[in-house]
């Protein structure tokens, strides 16, 4: 699925537990006669995706609709969705957000002519 709209919000990358699970949420604003606004998760090594991106961006955000189901204490069963991104592309002809220094310096290594001959 997918879904097009203005980044609204662009929170900072959290981490939990001891295995370090990490998770990063965006907002973005549909453009219709009635505007939404659509919280979206992305997980783990995804949340990079997000790094090059930047508040009032247009986008387009590909993701997949996640359901689970838990039961608490009482024994009562509760069910959850949640809207989980996989990639995200700027729309129309838009200036892409800076790299960081990090960013960069891993750009001119994968440029450089020493890594010509990798099997990848």
């Amino acid at each position: 699925m997918e879904i097009a709209g203005k980044l609204k919000l662009i929170n900072k990358t959290q981490i939990f537990g001891n295995n370090g699970f990490r998770k990063r949420e965006v907002v973005i604003t549909t453009d219709e006669q009635y505007p939404q606004m659509i919280l979206i998760e992305f997980v783990q090594d995804k949340t990079e995706l997000l790094d090059n991106f930047k508040v009032g961006q247009e986008v387009k955000i590909f993701f997949n609709l996640r359901g689970r189901e838990w039961i608490n204490t009482e024994g009562v069963v509760k069910y959850f969705n949640s809207i989980q991104g996989w990639r995200i592309e700027l729309l129309k002809n838009q200036e892409p957000a800076p790299m960081n220094i990090s960013q960069q310096e891993s750009v001119s290594l994968i440029d450089s002519e020493d890594n010509i001959d990798l099997p990848f």
